[in-house]
């Protein structure tokens, strides 16, 4: 198949590259036909195809080179380059290979669902697992491509007797990159957070919008955007309230006077809770929770499907009991109470009540 010159080889090179494109169209158009009505493998093939052609591509002038004649000039930088390629793109169909996957598990288990516990645990899982496999096989692929040269494994014979201590400073200098992937594994097997769980980081409110293989996405409530390393989760506390279930029970809280009728306000809040379409028809609970010198606290508990819903179910069940007791029941609203005593005529004591509304 080689000659003995170099234009011989470049005449192999260029067959070789046609016979190896055309098997590849060949076999693309068999397997898109038989692919067509499976919608995971068409995106399996999709995602693998480009870096697929090319490792045929290289694999053919792979196998010219190695062929060629030794004493051809430069044949050996050539074999070389060709060499890495093999590895780049073994390299990128890996990577891709992953990506195929994750996307695969991401549209066999859709999260816009009602029910979608199931399918965040899964989809957490197979994001932070992979992102964590695309680390390692790009190390691999890089430490391959190194070791192709000659000088970088004589630099490393070299250094094999101070390994130890090599090894304790990179150790160092990686703690942070080695502790997030480290982290990024407990949170995909042990998931205390998934995608779309609702948090509470640092007083904050929001959604996982994104988990890479270094950090934590968080959007907030007013669409800003809170960037957390993985290791933070593993050594903080934090509120998770979607962790087993997105069903919440929310509180409102107000100050009544110590004659405000309860049963009325209990009604008031049952026709609330009933005519709010945030409502999912748990629980609405009125208690007297606290009581002080000048009047009580009531706290009303509502539930809903989620923590979106509730906020706006709290918000307007708070609107509609103030409405309520500022319409039927003005004089019960809390009030400051103060009695001033002070010397009359004659030594007579006079006391005089102030109310302030």
């Amino acid at each position: 198949m080689t000659g003995n010159t170099w234009l011989d080889n470049l005449f192999a090179s260029v067959a070789a590259v046609l016979v190896a494109l055309l098997a590849f169209k060949i076999t693309l158009v068999a397997v898109r036909r038989l692919a067509g009505r499976y919608p995971i493998a068409s995106a399996f093939l999709d995602r693998t195809r480009r870096p697929a052609r090319w490792l045929l591509v290289i694999v053919a002038l792979q196998f010219v080179w190695e062929h060629s004649p030794d004493r051809l000039p430069l044949v050996g930088a050539v074999r070389h380059a060709t060499a890495l390629g093999l590895i780049c793109t073994l390299t990128w169909l890996g990577l891709r290979v992953i990506s195929a996957f994750v996307a695969i598990a991401t549209l066999l288990n859709p999260s816009d669902t009602a029910d979608n516990l199931r399918a965040r645990r899964l989809q957490t899982q197979v994001n932070v697992l992979g992102r964590t496999l695309m680390v390692f096989v790009f190390v691999i692929g890089v430490a391959g491509a190194l070791m192709t040269f000659p000088s970088v494994r004589q630099i490393g014979t070299s250094l094999l007797a101070s390994a130890g201590v090599a090894g304790l400073v990179a150790g160092l200098a990686a703690r942070p990159v080695l502790g997030n992937i480290i982290a990024g594994l407990q949170l995909a097997l042990t998931q205390p957070i998934r995608l779309d769980d609702v948090l509470i980081i640092e007083g904050e409110w929001g959604r996982v919008e994104e988990i890479t293989g270094a950090f934590v996405v968080v959007r907030l409530w007013d669409e800003r955007r809170l960037v957390v390393p993985l290791q933070w989760f593993i050594e903080h506390p934090f509120q998770n309230w979607t962790r087993s279930s997105s069903n919440i029970i929310g509180t409102v809280f107000w100050w009544v006077d110590y004659r405000m009728p309860l049963e009325p306000l209990r009604a008031e809040l049952t026709r609330l809770c009933e005519s709010a379409p945030e409502w999912d028809r748990r629980l609405v609970l009125l208690q007297v929770t606290d009581a002080s010198e000048k009047s009580i606290q009531l706290r009303a508990l509502v539930s809903s499907a989620d923590s979106s819903l509730n906020w706006d179910l709290r918000c307007r069940v708070r609107e509609g009991l103030i409405a309520f007791i500022a319409r039927q029941y003005p004089d019960y609203l809390p009030h400051l109470r103060a009695e001033i005593v002070d010397g009359g005529q004659h030594g007579v004591t006079t006391k005089r009540h102030l109310r302030e509304g």
